[in-house]
């Protein structure tokens, strides 16, 4: 799949392309057994992820910062299918307190867990850092979405278990991935203020999205649990993301429209990959336009995931005040 592909919205072996859309892929399948949890599902392609996973039957909990936001993604996809089964719950990925509040409210609902969709982030943000003194796109992209699949875990494994049927996690990652820092990751600097580059931090985070998809996938292949691992590249998209540079991009989508995709299309590959037949048993590999290509050559390496992985728990642990998969806080 490459930029001809991209252009032409061709289709690849999949029987899916760049201009197939979210509905166009999951058409005919049956999702009222699934239990889904989508963070960012309140706007652009979370949103449209959350639409269409519900329309195809499956309970869609939302987890959202902002809650006026999650509402009225709620009523209008009530609007759309008054049938849906849709939950929200608060979640700010760049705060482990309200990750640990997530997840306690999450089990609170007694509900099973089939998908993990880590959909939601920010992007080219000015310096700064989270709550927890970590840089926030690394924070909310990557150790955000680290966490919270750590704390779910379990879930999805009684789950996979007792139903008999796939799980599967899907990290929303980027073709920005192959722009990061020389190192791929920072390890020595995640903080660094005299370093830091708002285009290269966002890319450092979305390698890392790669690289714990394939460790964790690696991992639970080695346990022989029934659930895969993946990560998707959704397209160019102008959402909210661009916050930060809206007027720069509005400029290059003027220059380079053939290369961008509406939210339907953008919110395609995700959907595909969550719940295709098809992809039963697939993991540990990248998607984009709906079909399994190769990521950079970073993003491959074995060596660099299992150092991030070992990483992302220490430095867990290293800003909060007992074990990573504890709930609550002491002072």
């Amino acid at each position: 799949m490459g930029l001809y592909s991209l252009i032409t919205g061709r289709r690849g072996p999949s029987g899916f392309g760049s201009a197939s859309t979210a509905e166009e892929v999951t058409q005919g399948i049956d999702a009222t057994h699934l239990t889904a949890i989508i963070t960012g599902g309140t706007g652009g392609i979370g949103m449209e992820t959350a639409r269409v996973m519900a329309k195809r039957g499956a309970h869609v909990v939302i987890g959202a910062r902002n809650i006026g936001a999650s509402e009225n993604a709620k009523t209008e996809i009530l609007r759309q299918n008054p049938n849906a089964r849709v939950t929200l719950l608060h979640l700010d990925l760049s705060s482990f307190k309200s990750i640990k509040a997530f997840v306690r409210d999450f089990h609170a609902l007694h509900l099973p867990l089939n998908l993990l969709i880590n959909n939601a982030g920010v992007m080219f943000c000015p310096y700064q850092l989270s709550e927890d003194g970590i840089e926030l796109q690394f924070a909310t992209n990557h150790i955000g979405h680290f966490l919270l699949t750590n704390l779910l875990l379990d879930t999805m494994k009684s789950t996979a278990k007792t139903s008999g049927v796939e799980g599967r996690i899907l990290n929303l990652s980027s073709i920005a991935h192959i722009y990061t820092y020389p190192e791929g990751i920072q390890f020595d600097s995640i903080n660094d203020i005299c370093s830091y580059s708002d285009k290269r931090a966002y890319g450092q985070s979305k390698l890392a999205n790669i690289l714990h998809a394939n460790e964790l996938s690696r991992q639970l292949q080695e346990e022989g649990v029934n659930i895969t691992v993946n990560s998707v590249h959704p397209g160019l998209i102008l959402t909210n993301l661009f916050q930060h540079t809206a007027v720069l991009m509005r400029f290059l989508k003027f220059f380079s429209f053939y290369l961008w995709k509406n939210i339907p299309q953008g919110a395609a590959t995700t959907c595909y990959v969550a719940l295709q037949p098809s992809l039963k048993g697939v993991t540990g590999k990248y998607f984009a336009d709906c079909n399994e290509v190769t990521p950079s050559k970073l993003a491959r390496d074995e060596t660099l995931a299992e150092k991030l992985w070992d990483f992302s728990v220490k430095l867990i642990k290293s800003v909060s005040k007992q074990n990573y998969l504890g709930f609550e806080d002491t002072n």
